[in-house]
């Protein structure tokens, strides 16, 4: 089994910035993509940000220049860092992981982004 835990989410204002970190724990080999999705309000999941075990990154374009998202293949833990936060950011955010070899799809159970004034 996987588990992957959310940290980091909270209320900022507008132009604000937060860093979201998810840490991965149980029993696995290691992970090809990690990642970040998020949920708004009445909206579908969309994509964030990946990243590759290699590093190699892929970004929504909406959060292209604002957000970074990085990797510690040693703690199995990936990140989020969101600058210039907009209202339209809020939502849940959720991490994403695929396991090496078994390629299942693993998902925290995310973490609460508010951007408001």
């Amino acid at each position: 089994q996987v588990q992957l835990v959310e940290s980091g989410g909270g209320l900022v204002q507008p132009g604000g910035s937060l860093r979201l970190s998810c840490a991965a724990s149980g029993t696995f080999l290691g992970f090809t993509t990690m990642g970040w999705y998020r949920q708004a309000p009445g909206q579908e999941r969309e994509l964030v940000a990946t990243i590759g075990s290699g590093g190699r990154t892929n970004y929504a374009d909406s959060v292209k220049g604002r957000f970074t998202v990085s990797r510690d293949n040693a703690k199995n833990t990936v990140y989020v860092q969101m600058n210039s936060l907009k209202p339209d950011d809020t939502a849940v955010y959720y991490c994403y992981a695929r396991a090496v070899f078994t390629n299942m799809d693993y998902w925290g159970k995310g973490t609460l982004v508010t951007v408001s004034s």
